[in-house]
């Protein structure tokens, strides 16, 4: 079973949400840690987890941030992380218990496995994952919203998100 030592300097996670019916306001989390081990030739051994440092939300916009952080969404005092606990992957997907706010939801996400390089600034050999998806938010209790005048809500329940990350492999 092959250790992976996770790059955050080549990794990043971000997202969308529809506002006002009319647009997408995307984001990003710029702390987060991801462990994994298992044989990149049959990704159903794949066992791992990632966090994500909720205060570390960045919209580019400070109040919108402030905001996002506060209880009536993420409530990051007292839920600090995002979590993924791996259940189970294969060649076009993974599913896990992603936890948020104190709510557990298994939930399956897209996958793809975009194969492995060496690094010529280190000679690692390193391998990188995408992971798409979608959660509602409401699932996990984050139902903040106000209805339009013209009809719809300002905030959609969706958040789309992607996921690259990178590792690089143990000798």
């Amino acid at each position: 079973m092959t250790k992976f030592n996770f790059d955050p300097a080549h990794s990043v996670v971000e997202f969308s949400v529809r506002h006002l019916m009319i647009s997408n306001i995307k984001g990003r989390f710029t702390e987060f840690n991801a462990n994994l081990e298992g044989n990149l030739n049959d990704l159903s051994t794949l066992k791992g987890s990632f966090t994500i440092d909720a205060n570390s939300i960045d919209t580019r916009i400070g109040d919108r941030d402030s905001h996002l952080r506060s209880g009536d969404f993420l409530d990051v005092e007292t839920y600090p992380e995002i979590k993924f606990e791996l259940a189970k992957a294969d060649e076009k997907s993974i599913t896990g218990n992603v936890t948020i706010k104190g709510v557990t939801k298994e939930e399956t996400f897209d996958l793809s496995y975009e194969g492995q390089s060496k690094n010529p600034m280190n000679g690692a050999t390193t391998v990188g994952f995408i992971v798409n998806g979608s959660i509602d938010r409401e699932k996990y209790g984050i139902t903040f919203n106000q209805a339009l005048e013209t009809g719809g809500v300002m905030i959609g329940k969706d958040v789309n998100f992607q996921v690259s990350l990178e590792f690089a492999l143990e000798d």
